[in-house]
């Protein structure tokens, strides 16, 4: 597989974590558990609980010594959302995630969280409704006297 990395851009390989100081590629040569620095969430982004699933999974491929606390607390989270969660395409996408992570397909699983973000989006922070053009009268308040 190669890797292509730009100059001071970050690799997590393995739990260890590179950062390149020029622009280069990388060919691996065996199988190795590697994140991109475009994949890795921080913490304080993980607000929603999809984004804490997608966070715990993340901490399998880069803390390889904290797989097992970090898949139990995925695996958690992921049945606590199919409990909360109502939207179909957001419930298959999870039963799907919760069979990758039990294989430890945990890239995989953080692709398919990610896909399903927007949809997460939208119905947490539905859009607010268009306003009233400015050609229309405002509503005004009516008073009744009595």
């Amino acid at each position: 597989m190669n890797i292509s990395l730009r100059a001071g851009e970050k690799l997590y390989l393995n739990g260890a974590v590179i950062r390149v100081d020029r622009k280069v590629s990388i060919e691996l040569l065996n199988d190795a558990t590697f994140l991109l620095e475009t994949h890795v969430m921080q913490a304080h982004e993980a607000t929603t609980p999809l984004r804490q699933i997608y966070f715990a999974v993340q901490i399998m491929l880069m803390d390889p010594s904290a797989t097992s606390a970090a898949k139990d607390l995925s695996r958690a989270l992921i049945a606590a959302a199919l409990r909360a969660f109502e939207d179909r395409e957001i419930l298959s996408a999870l039963k799907s995630v919760d069979e990758l992570v039990a294989r430890s397909r945990n890239f995989e699983a953080m692709k398919a969280l990610r896909a399903i973000f927007p949809l997460e989006q939208a119905l947490m922070f539905p859009a607010p409704p268009d306003r009233a053009s400015p050609d229309e009268a405002p509503l005004e308040p009516t008073s009744h006297a009595a």
